[in-house]
């Protein structure tokens, strides 16, 4: 893989339009994670839910002990809600769940 595949680039749906490339290993393995545990429909599950489901899910390689999975799991669901992959709830909590 060249070094430019190493990146992928993933939206924010509080920042229409704007883009930021991150490491395109680490994205995808929480973008699979968190839409392997997140339900079809309502009422979905907390970030808090999401997180404690799919850290068993991730790569103990990418993730040591879930280093940085937070951050990494804020970017993917902002990047699929942006991509209208998953919704979030107004709840509060909020909720999630796939579309």
């Amino acid at each position: 893989m060249s070094r430019e595949d190493d990146k992928i680039e993933v939206e924010n749906i509080m920042s229409p339009g704007r883009m930021h490339r991150v490491d395109r290993t680490k994205y995808e393995a929480m973008r699979d994670a968190l839409l392997a545990v997140l339900p079809d429909e309502q009422p979905g599950l907390t970030v808090a839910e999401a997180k404690e489901k799919l850290l068993p899910l991730l790569p103990e390689t990418l993730f040591p002990g879930g280093a940085k999975a937070g951050w990494w799991l804020k970017a993917a669901q902002l990047d699929l809600e942006a991509k209208a992959v998953i919704l979030r709830d107004d709840s509060k909590p909020l909720r999630l769940h796939r579309c």
